[in-house]
């Protein structure tokens, strides 16, 4: 019986080659054949390292009948290294398809780590980075882009996004409407690049500076936007507005329909009002 392939996911730089690993380029050199997403941008990559091997283009509008296509090579015995045009294969990139289709058919799939913006960003943005929401670019969609939108509201991590230079006043004018003006964001453009810079400010901040012609002209570059997520401090003051209008009893009777027992209604009552279950109960006579 003939041996299978592998398949191997292969981070290649986001911006500087020095980046790359030993093992990315030995893997990329070894491989039967490449799978990118822009044989165009790969081939300056590959002829910086000197690597010689065949490529083969996949991309967003090929990706089910050309992972089809590979997955057969890799049954027959090949080798496939994936890379994408920049960071890690797989990762708000078609090769997640192929991934799937991989592990389906019994293919042995393995990482070849390295770079990644979203991570990268994270990691400068002066965030918090102990809980995260990695959304990449937002549909373009009005609907869809809507629905995304109003489901990052009430998001309490942070949230990691992409967005092109041409896009990114119109995005932070959209986030600052419904996370807030004054909510709490790092723009990090141009990672491990010449012109590599971290901003931090308030949406109110960033609109007021990119306002005019002038500051427009200063938006450059590939962006990942990194945003505080909703603080405790803003969920509990919803929540307090948000029952500012329930009288005790009505306050206590909604967490009974929620299926909370009288006394631990009462309990959670008291704390929305920031009173104690006592004083709670002396109301409610």
């Amino acid at each position: 019986m003939e041996e299978r392939g592998k398949i191997y996911l292969v981070a290649t730089p986001i911006g500087n080659l020095s980046d790359m690993s030993p093992r990315a380029v030995e893997t990329l050199r070894e491989a039967d054949l490449i799978a990118a997403e822009d044989t165009r941008n790969t081939i300056k990559l590959l002829n910086h390292f000197e690597i010689k091997t065949h490529m083969t283009s996949y991309h967003e509008y090929n990706r089910t009948e050309k992972a089809y296509e590979l997955v057969r090579r890799a049954e027959q015995g090949e080798t496939i290294a994936v890379v994408t045009d920049a960071g890690m294969p797989a990762i708000s990139d078609p090769g997640e398809v192929l991934v799937r289709f991989a592990l389906d058919a019994g293919i042995e799939v393995t990482i070849v780590p390295g770079p990644c913006a979203a991570v990268s960003a994270l990691a400068v943005s002066g965030q918090p980075t102990g809980r995260f929401v990695f959304e990449a670019f937002l549909p373009q969609d009005k609907k869809e882009r809507k629905v995304r939108l109003e489901a990052l509201r009430d998001e309490t991590r942070t949230m990691i996004l992409y967005e092109a230079p041409h896009r990114l006043a119109r995005t932070l004018a959209e986030l600052a409407e419904v996370l807030g003006r004054e909510r709490q964001l790092s723009l990090v453009r141009e990672l491990t690049k010449k012109h590599e810079e971290v901003q931090w400010g308030s949406f109110s901040h960033f609109l007021q500076r990119y306002a005019d012609e002038a500051g427009r002209a200063e938006i450059r570059g590939e962006y990942v936007l990194v945003i505080a997520g909703k603080s405790e401090a803003e969920l509990r003051a919803e929540e307090a507005e948000a029952f500012a209008d329930l009288t005790p009893a009505e306050h206590v009777a909604w967490y009974e329909s929620q299926g909370f027992d009288r006394k631990e209604a009462m309990k959670k009552a008291a704390k929305d009002r920031g009173i104690s279950r006592r004083e709670l109960y002396h109301m409610l006579l």
